[in-house]
C-alpha cells in the first residue's frame, strides 16, 4: 500500500545566485535572466506541469557582508545580490497558470500591518486564492543600517513583535469585514454594507492602528502562513501561527526531532498534530540512467562555488570564516542571526574546512543524485522515515533542473502512488489540507473573526 503522497515546492529567489552558488557560470543556465517575466512565466509553466504544489519565492532584506567584513564575495558571486522584489512577479505568473500556488517571503521587521494587510489581499484576489505568506524578521544587520537602526532587535524580540504584528494582521483579514458585507446591489446602490464592515483599533506595545481593512475579503482571507524558524522561540511562533514550516535539517534525525518537536507544541497550542505540512528543504541532479545523473552532478560541481556557499553561511551564522584557518575551530557564540543554522554549526563543530566539503554545489543541502528511481527512493524514504510532508527543491541549473525533475522524477513518483495525478480544485489552502479556503477554528485567527 502506497503511503501518504508527497508534496513539492520550487524554491526560487528573484536573483541570481539563490542556494546554490556559482552555478550562474554555467553555459546552460539562464538565471542572469531573473528580470525578465519571461523567465518566470516559463518557470511557472513548467512547475504547474508537473504538478508541483508550489513556487516558494525566498527574499532578503540587506547584504551578506559578514564574510571578510565586506560584500566583494558577494558581489563577485552574486550572492543574492542584486536581488529584485518576489511579491511583482506573482501576478504574471498566476495569469500563465491555473493551480499552481505562490508563497512568497515578506520581511514584517520592516513593514507596517495596514498596508501589508492589503498587499495580500490584493494577491489573494488576483490569484483567486492560490497565494501564502513566508513570514520571515529577518536576521541581518545590514538590514537594519539600511533601515536606518542601529541593529536589529534581540532574536527572541523578534517573534515578540512579530506576534503582535499577527494579530493586526488578523484583525484586518479576518474581522473587519463581514463574509456578506459585499452585496453589489447596483439598484439599490449598495456596494457594501456600513453595517458589516467595522474599524480594526489595536492599541499594543508596538503597533497602533484605528482603520477599516482597504480591501474586501479576498478567497482565503488570510493567506497560506509558511515560517521557517526552527529555534526554540521559532518552533513557538510556528505553532501558534504556522500553517507550512521549512526546515533544512542536517540529517534525517534530526529531521525527525524537529517534526516531532513541531507537532507536540501544536497539541499544545490546540492545534491538531497535521495542521502543519513540513517541507525539508533539498537539491536534486538526475538523469535517465545513474551514470548520466553523475556527470550532471560533476558538471555542476566545476562551476559551483564553495566559497560563496561559505560567504552566504557567514551571513546566517554571524561568523566572519575568513577570519579562520581551515581547522581551526570556530567561535559559533554571540550571534544575533539565524539561531537553528548557528546551533547545528556548533554542535557537529563545522570548521571551514567541513564546511567547504558540504558545500559542494555552492550550497547547504547535500545533493540527491540518481535516475529517477533513486531519487524517487531517497524522496519516499526521509518522508517515511522523518514524518515531513514534502520538500523545497532549489534549482541548480535552470531551466534544465526543474525540467529534469518534471520529465523524470515525478512519473516514478505517480507511478509509486506517492505523487498526485491531477490537482484538486479550490484554493492554496484547499489542495494542501482538503479542508476549507479558510483557517480552521482552532487557529489562533479564528479569535479575531467578524461574530
Amino acid at each position: 500500500m502506497a503511503g501518504k503522497q508527497i508534496l513539492l515546492n520550487a524554491f526560487n529567489m528573484n536573483c541570481v545566485g539563490h542556494i546554490n552558488h556559482g552555478l550562474w557560470t554555467h553555459p546552460r543556465d539562464r538565471s542572469d535572466t531573473y528580470h525578465s517575466l519571461d523567465y518566470w512565466i516559463d518557470q511557472a509553466r513548467t512547475l504547474e506541469r508537473g504538478l508541483f504544489d508550489g513556487l516558494f519565492i525566498a527574499d532578503i532584506v540587506g547584504t551578506y557582508d559578514v564574510y571578510g567584513g565586506n560584500v566583494d564575495t558577494t558581489l563577485r558571486e552574486s550572492i543574492q545580490l542584486p536581488v529584485n522584489d518576489p511579491v511583482l512577479l506573482v501576478p504574471a505568473m498566476a495569469a500563465a497558470t491555473r493551480h499552481l500556488g505562490f508563497g512568497v517571503t515578506v520581511n514584517l521587521s520592516y513593514e507596517q500591518p495596514y498596508l501589508l494587510a492589503r498587499r495580500f489581499s490584493t494577491l489573494d484576489h488576483l490569484t483567486r486564492g492560490r497565494v501564502g505568506w513566508n513570514i520571515v524578521t529577518g536576521y541581518l544587520d545590514s538590514a537594519a543600517r539600511a533601515m536606518g537602526l542601529e541593529g536589529q532587535l534581540a532574536h527572541d524580540a523578534r517573534y515578540d513583535r512579530a506576534d503582535e504584528f499577527m494579530d493586526v494582521l488578523y484583525q484586518l483579514w479576518e474581522g473587519s469585514w463581514a463574509d456578506d458585507a459585499v452585496r453589489r446591489d447596483k439598484a439599490a446602490r449598495v456596494f457594501a454594507d456600513p453595517r458589516r464592515v467595522r474599524m480594526v483599533r489595536h492599541h499594543g506595545e508596538h503597533y497602533r492602528v484605528e482603520g477599516y481593512h482597504l480591501s474586501e475579503p479576498s478567497p482565503q482571507r488570510t493567506p497560506v502562513l509558511f515560517q521557517a524558524g526552527s529555534s526554540g522561540r521559532g518552533q513557538q511562533f510556528a505553532a501558534r501561527h504556522a500553517e507550512c514550516v521549512f526546515i533544512s535539517p542536517p540529517s534525517k534525525e534530526a529531521a525527525r526531532q524537529t517534526v516531532r518537536a513541531l507537532r507536540e507544541q501544536l497539541v499544545a497550542a490546540g492545534r491538531d498534530p497535521g495542521d502543519i505540512k513540513v517541507f525539508a528543504g533539498a537539491a536534486v541532479v538526475t538523469g535517465a540512467t545513474e551514470a548520466e545523473a553523475r556527470a550532471l552532478h560533476a558538471e555542476y560541481r566545476d562551476h559551483a562555488s564553495r566559497e560563496a556557499g561559505l560567504a552566504h553561511f557567514a551571513a546566517s551564522t554571524g561568523v566572519d570564516f575568513a577570519k579562520y584557518g581551515l581547522d581551526d575551530p570556530v567561535d559559533y557564540g554571540g550571534g544575533n542571526a539565524i539561531e537553528s543554522a548557528t546551533r547545528t554549526a556548533a554542535q557537529h563543530g563545522w570548521t571551514r574546512r567541513k564546511l567547504l566539503d558540504l558545500f559542494e554545489l555552492g550550497g547547504r543541502y547535500p545533493a540527491i543524485v540518481g535516475d529517477p528511481s533513486q531519487v524517487a527512493d531517497a524522496l519516499v524514504s526521509w518522508i517515511d522515515e522523518t514524518g515531513i510532508d514534502g520538500f523545497n527543491l532549489s534549482r541548480t541549473v535552470v531551466p534544465e533542473s526543474y525540467e529534469h525533475f518534471v520529465d523524470l522524477v515525478v512519473p516514478e513518483l505517480q507511478n509509486r502512488g506517492r505523487y498526485k495525478t491531477a490537482y484538486a480544485p479550490g484554493t492554496l489552502r484547499r489542495k494542501l489540507f482538503a479542508e476549507a479556503d479558510r483557517l480552521p477554528p482552532r487557529h489562533a485567527a479564528a479569535a479575531f473573526r467578524w461574530q
